[in-house]
């Protein structure tokens, strides 16, 4: 049956990827978290940014289901645990986000995990304590074990890899100056089936494609968006940057229906996927041109591909005591912003 035109959404950042819209078209708003892990840990230092419509400053915080904070700013950092949500005047409740003290974790990545891809899971203890004899479960089965490794790699990821994980551990404990078993509370992961490559679009524009019912429902339509402003962050901001320094680089969308496939160039040249490139310790070796590129295909049958196409980033890196003074040079981030929406191929 055909669908209504819907009013075009007030621009909202998507995390990961996720479609900012409900099924009835009507703006959500998101609780954005920094770092980007599950579960979110108090000691990470833990930054929350409501993103909705409505004017700057109309924010209102909501701790364990209690009004904490009215007419409060758009972000602000974490200090107790708790299950955190946010309320903006034109798009409503958030999702609830929960702020974890314990002493033991096993992070997840937040970005959309596909089939082929790769994650690690990272059991982390409490304040950065050393953690040992770490167990890995998948469900009620152990996965891996080891006396020193705390991460879990999935690779590649199929369909059968979804499901709950914990971890254990013995974890040192500064208070007691002794080791104690701990076991973490368990995290979902999720894996999609990667879409097939379609056929480019024609023009750009809202689309709307039919939700699979069940034999004899009604059909039910739900709005679909094409991917439009990425970026990159940190942005164009001056950042310094040495040889040996992590860094990481995470692509969003402004708007943009789910599933959004991230692609990252170095160069022009592909060289990951993903909303998160964890370039690591880098080195002069990674300089270079980066640029992520998000798409989503819509319609019936997907036959319509929608990207765009973030600023550009110049990243260099400098080596330590290489020039500057005392010896010591400073690495910077030159970020060239250039024309870089809706190319259509």
């Amino acid at each position: 049956m055909p669908c209504p035109d819907p009013a075009v959404p007030t621009p909202v950042l998507a995390l990961a990827g996720w479609c900012p819209l409900s099924p009835t078209g009507a703006q959500t708003t998101q609780l954005l978290v920094e770092p980007p892990w599950r579960p979110a840990v108090l000691w990470d230092r833990v930054t929350l940014t409501c993103q909705g419509s409505g004017t700057a400053g109309a924010t209102t915080w909501y701790k364990d289901g209690q009004q904490r904070w009215k007419e409060g700013p758009n972000n602000f950092a974490v200090n107790r645990s708790g299950t955190y949500r946010c309320d903006r005047p034109g798009s409503g409740f958030s999702p609830t986000v929960r702020v974890l003290n314990d002493r033991l974790v096993l992070r997840v990545p937040v970005r959309l995990l596909l089939e082929g891809d790769t994650v690690t899971l990272r059991c982390r203890a409490w304040r950065g304590s050393s953690v040992t004899l770490v167990q890995f479960y998948h469900g009620d089965k152990e996965v891996s074990r080891s006396p020193n490794g705390t991460k879990l790699s999935l690779s590649p990821l199929q369909l059968h890899h979804s499901g709950h994980y914990h971890c254990r551990g013995r974890v040192y404990s500064d208070e007691s100056r002794s080791w104690e078993q701990h076991k973490s509370a368990p995290v979902t992961v999720t894996v999609h089936s990667e879409p097939h490559p379609h056929s480019l679009p024609g023009p750009p524009g809202l689309g709307h494609s039919p939700h699979p019912t069940s034999p004899g429902a009604s059909p039910v339509c739900v709005p679909t968006v094409p991917v439009a402003n990425a970026t990159i962050t940190p942005g164009p901001l001056s950042h310094q940057v040495h040889a040996g320094d992590p860094v990481t680089l995470r692509c969003s969308v402004q708007v943009g229906s789910a599933p959004v496939i991230f692609t990252w160039l170095r160069d022009r040249q592909e060289v990951a996927r993903g909303p998160v490139l964890e370039l690591g310790d880098v080195d002069v070796g990674h300089s270079g041109t980066y640029q992520c590129v998000a798409t989503n295909q819509l319609g019936q049958d997907g036959h319509r591909v929608f990207r765009a196409l973030s600023p550009e980033l110049a990243l260099e890196v400098t080596s330590w005591g290489h020039g500057g003074t005392g010896g010591v040079s400073k690495g910077n981030w030159l970020a060239q912003e250039r024309d870089s929406q809706g190319h259509w191929d």
